[in-house]
C-alpha cells in the first residue's frame, strides 16, 4: 500500500467549461495533487464527455499530474496519443477489454502509470490475475458516465477486499475511488484502504472549492502524523 497521507484528484467533469482555464488554476493552487479526466466516448458508458482539446488545454496549463480514466471502448487505439498529451495515469476499465494484460503492458511501455477501473458490479476477485501489472486500481463507487451521483455504500465493503488482496500478495498499487465522495463519505473510504480519493461536484460546485479541497486533503492527516511521531 502507497503510504498515507491519501491524494486527492478533482473531476473537472465538473468544471465550468467556459471557464476552463479558471478551474485549472484553481486546481493548480489548490492542495489537490492530480487533475482527474474523465473521458466517456457515448458507448462504454451513456454519455459523451471529452477528448482530445481539452486534454490539449491542461496539458498547456495544468502544473500537477492528468489522471486520465478511459470510460471508452477499444482504448488501446489511443493510448499513445493520450500519453502525448501528457496523462501521468491512463486508467482503462476491466469491462472495456478484451485483452486487458496486453491494454495495461501498452501504457506501462508508453511511460505512463497504468491503472485498471471496474464498476460497481464487477467483483474484485475478477483483478486477480493482472494485480501484479498495475499501478493503480479505480474502484467506481457510482455507476460511470454521469457526475453527481450517490456514493454505493457496498463500494466500502469492496475496497477493504481488495486492500486485503493486496496485502496478501504484498502489492502496493494505489486503491482509486470514484463517485459521490465528499466530506461526508471520504473518512470511512480512507479506512477501508483508498489513498487516492476522486471527487468532482462535491469539490468543484462547492461554495468555496480551495476551502473543500483542503477539507478532503486534510481528513486523517493529524491521526496519521500521531502515528509517524
Amino acid at each position: 500500500m502507497k503510504s498515507s497521507p491519501h491524494l486527492i484528484s478533482p473531476s473537472i467533469l465538473s468544471a465550468d467549461f467556459g471557464n476552463l482555464n479558471e478551474t485549472i488554476d484553481l486546481i493548480n493552487t489548490s492542495e489537490a495533487d492530480w487533475f482527474h479526466v474523465d473521458v466517456m466516448d457515448g458507448m462504454f458508458v451513456p454519455n459523451i464527455s471529452f477528448g482530445f482539446p481539452v486534454m490539449e488545454a491542461l496539458q498547456r496549463r495544468a502544473t500537477k499530474p492528468l489522471d486520465v480514466h478511459l470510460m471508452i471502448e477499444g482504448p488501446e487505439r489511443y493510448i499513445e496519443r493520450f500519453r502525448k498529451l501528457g496523462a501521468h495515469v491512463i486508467t482503462v476499465h476491466y469491462e472495456a477489454c478484451k485483452h486487458l494484460h496486453r491494454v495495461i503492458h501498452q501504457i506501462k511501455e508508453s511511460g505512463a502509470l497504468a491503472g485498471v477501473a471496474i464498476n460497481p458490479h464487477t467483483p474484485v476477485s475478477l483483478l486477480k490475475d493482472i494485480l501484479a501489472d498495475v499501478d493503480l486500481i479505480l474502484v467506481m463507487s457510482v455507476n460511470p458516465g454521469y457526475g453527481g451521483q450517490k456514493f454505493i455504500y457496498q463500494s466500502i465493503p469492496k475496497i477493504a477486499e481488495l486492500k486485503q488482496m493486496l496485502i496478501e500478495r504484498n502489492l502496493n498499487p494505489y486503491i482509486e475511488v470514484d463517485g459521490g465522495i465528499g466530506l461526508h463519505n471520504a473518512e470511512r473510504v480512507l479506512q477501508a484502504g483508498a489513498n487516492v480519493l476522486v471527487s468532482g461536484s462535491a469539490m468543484l460546485s462547492a461554495d468555496n472549492p480551495m476551502e473543500a479541497m483542503k477539507s478532503l486533503k486534510a481528513i486523517g492527516q493529524e491521526a496519521f502524523k500521531n502515528i509517524q511521531a
